[in-house]
């Protein structure tokens, strides 16, 4: 391998240590991420020393966290991100403002300058926005409250860098070998800062969309899948050249294609490298790790990085409390915040020797380094073993009925089912008492504006008192087929006067509901899995009318074919030898149907493929 060119062995090198090290980490339970950060470790100066230039990789690799943060920018139209205005500048600022007056006075008082504590707050205020949007996207929490507030506040940092890469060379002023910057050259800077965000914004109106509507015609993929790229590379290079965070100018320039028709297939081309650069860029950080200051003094080592992670930790709950996020989010949310970030890593370098000298930045590179490996780990940590306690210790105070409800309809149970359900009954303005007995669900479903009460509906006193005596409507919509039948054993017991609408999960559930003599039943998933059917049947070129006909009389046969096998329905050997008869009926019976339509109409519509016409 002496003659063979750099290129080669850094992907063999690079590939070789994720495909060994990743899947391990996965198959242990650990995680990809913490895969990435080891093998970053073997192969970095500190490991088998395979990789050196860990300063030029880390720099390269942070387009993965660019190209993330584009992705991420196509899926928030601007209505939707004019929306989070308000959670992005204030939480956001909080976060940035609180974690950062915290840290300085620790630092201060720990014997720090000033001008050190500040430049170490700032750049340890802020998180990792690789780990945490990772994070919370193989967990699917950026829908959730918590996920929404993090992404506000991670987005928010991505802005902060603005005022904070502006600060630090007027912290150097008052140094001896400070830069002197007049008046003019700050407003030249700010002029520049000013000309770039509105390129992009402009450009992305009125250029970027003709532009690659262009492109598109050419016909060609792999030309649109460069033009992807370019567009990235270009816009992270015009936020680099007025000193912007990169992954800010690669969001702002996805939320304004976020509307375009060409959306989806930027995000099919970009989506590979993203993560493959992602993955380098945790393979960067692992190899990034200074051991050597570690080993110096490790004490200090611990003492920095479980400080200011503790120190972040506590603000940042605070804030979420204050913010209203479910209990069970805020572990999860406040350790992804609580870790330092990768622009960090910007922040002590671009302070330079005149406001952080060499050695504190290399020791703060490696405390930020550590806390972004520690995390990862953690959080298996809390998912194992405090979560499962935390919940357990901390029960959520649900909304109890304190007095007697009268309203016209009592639902039981409201998942996916009872919520669809609810909407359209709440959109006529009808009362509604729901009942449902999942704490997670419930509090959900108050931040959509559900008044929800937790409690179990097989309790006979608890429906007196959600108004099962006076309601003219009982709605049986729980997941559990012994649930809902106990349910309306006890309705049929003790308040006949009310109508049952139930929910059949299926056949042998809607059979049990017809011996309690219910007469309103929904099997749960019929209604929807024909209009399926006939969307396929149009699809296949069937008229709207045909498979409109076609589906309603499935429908009709269905229902009178459940009726005629319901006197059989405990003989399981009765019951499947009506079934095939019956079946066997109806396939004859729209088999001759078919054959007349043929002949009528002159066409085999039941034929898979239809033939074109020929365009005139």
């Amino acid at each position: 391998m002496e003659h063979a060119p750099a290129w080669l062995v850094n992907s063999l090198i690079y590939l070789g240590a994720a495909v060994l090290v990743v899947p391990l980490s996965k198959a242990l339970g650990l995680g990809s991420i913490i895969g990435y950060l080891a093998a970053g470790i073997v192969i970095g100066p500190w490991g088998l020393g395979l990789v050196t230039n860990v300063v030029d990789i880390l720099h390269f690799a942070e387009f993965g966290v660019v190209l993330m943060l584009f992705l991420v920018g196509l899926e928030l139209e601007p209505k939707r991100l004019w929306s989070l205005r308000r959670p992005i500048f204030g939480w956001g600022s909080a976060q940035v403002l609180g974690c950062a007056v915290v840290l300085f006075l620790a630092g201060w008082a720990g014997g720090a300058s000033w001008r050190v504590a500040l430049v170490a707050a700032l750049g340890l205020a802020l998180s990792s926005t690789a780990i945490a949007l990772q994070v919370l996207g193989e967990r699917n929490l950026l829908p959730t409250p918590s996920g929404q507030a993090g992404f506000s506040i991670l987005l928010f940092q991505d802005v902060a860098a603005i005022p904070i890469l502006a600060l630090l060379p007027l912290l150097a002023v008052g140094s001896e070998t400070g830069p002197a910057l007049t008046g003019a050259d700050r407003a030249l800077e700010g002029l520049k800062i000013v000309a770039v965000v509105g390129g992009i914004v402009l450009g992305g109106r009125l250029v970027l969309r003709p532009l690659l509507r262009w492109i598109a015609r050419s016909d060609t993929p792999e030309i649109f899948t460069a033009a992807s790229l370019l567009l990235v590379v270009a816009i992270a290079a015009l936020m680099q050249f007025v000193g912007l965070s990169m992954a800010l100018g690669a969001f702002l320039a996805g939320v304004l294609l976020a509307e375009s028709e060409y959306r989806r297939e930027l995000e099919t081309d970009i989506e590979p490298f993203k993560g493959l650069l992602l993955g380098l860029f945790f393979i960067a950080v692992g190899m990034s790790i200074d051991f050597g200051v570690l080993l110096e003094r490790p004490g200090l080592m611990a003492l920095v990085v479980l400080g200011f992670m503790l120190l972040k930790a506590v603000v940042i709950f605070t804030l979420a409390k204050l913010m209203g996020l479910p209990y069970q989010q805020r572990p999860v949310f406040t350790l992804l915040l609580a870790q330092g970030g990768e622009f960090a890593f910007v922040v002590f370098q671009a302070a330079g020797p005149q406001v952080l000298p060499a050695g504190v930045a290399s020791f703060l590179v490696g405390a930020v380094a550590l806390s972004m490996l520690l995390s990862p780990l953690l959080l298996v940590a809390l998912d194992k073993w405090v979560l499962p306690r935390y919940s357990a210790g901390q029960p959520v105070t649900m909304e109890e009925i304190s007095e007697q409800q009268d309203a016209n309809v009592l639902i039981c149970g409201f998942g996916r089912y009872g919520q669809i359900l609810g909407r359209m009954l709440k959109a006529q303005g009808l009362k509604l008492t729901i009942l449902d007995h999942d704490p997670d669900t419930i509090e959900n479903l108050r931040d959509f504006g559900f008044r929800v009460f937790y409690g179990d509906a097989t309790r006979l006193d608890l429906l007196r008192t959600a108004g099962a005596g006076t309601a003219k409507v009982l709605v049986v919509a729980v997941d559990d087929v012994e649930q809902s039948l106990a349910i309306v054993d006890m309705a049929r017991e003790h308040f006949p006067n009310a109508r049952i609408i139930a929910r059949a999960r299926n056949v042998g559930h809607l059979y049990q509901l017809l011996d309690r003599k219910v007469e309103f039943i929904e099997r749960e998933l019929f209604e929807s899995s024909l209009r399926s059917a006939r969307s396929v049947l149009e699809g296949l070129g069937w008229p709207a009318y045909e498979a409109r006909e076609a589906a309603m009389r499935f429908r009709r046969r269905n229902i009178e074919l459940m009726h005629e096998l319901y006197p059989h329905y405990k003989d399981r050997a009765k019951l499947i030898a009506a079934s095939k008869e019956g079946r066997q009926q109806f396939q004859e019976q729209m088999a001759r149907e078919r054959e007349e339509r043929k002949q009528r109409s002159g066409q085999d519509w039941n034929l898979v493929e239809k033939e074109e016409e020929p365009v005139p």
